[in-house]
C-alpha cells in the first residue's frame, strides 16, 4: 500500500505555517484514505452511538472541518 495523492489543500494552504498543526488526507494505492489527525480515541469512544463499533487496533482521530470541506472537491463520488 502507498500514498498516492494528497486529498484537499496542505497544511500551508490552509494556514499552517509553522508546521505544528497539520492534519491531513490521502488517497492510498488500494482506494482507501489515511488521515492525519489529532489522536481522540480515549476521549470520544464512550460518545459512539450504539451502531457504532471500534476493533482495538483502530483509533478516533479528529481533523478540523476546513481539512474535510477542502478535501471533498477532491473525494471521487463511487
Amino acid at each position: 500500500m502507498k500514498i498516492v495523492r494528497r486529498v484537499g489543500a496542505t497544511p500551508r494552504e490552509r494556514g499552517s505555517v509553522s508546521g505544528q498543526s497539520c492534519p491531513d488526507i490521502f488517497e492510498l494505492s488500494d482506494g482507501s484514505f489515511a488521515v492525519i489527525g489529532r489522536e481522540a480515541t480515549q476521549e470520544l469512544d464512550p460518545e459512539l452511538p450504539p451502531d457504532a463499533a471500534r476493533a482495538d487496533y483502530e483509533r478516533i482521530v479528529v481533523i478540523t472541518r476546513e481539512t474535510l470541506l477542502r478535501a471533498k472537491k477532491d473525494i471521487p463520488d463511487v
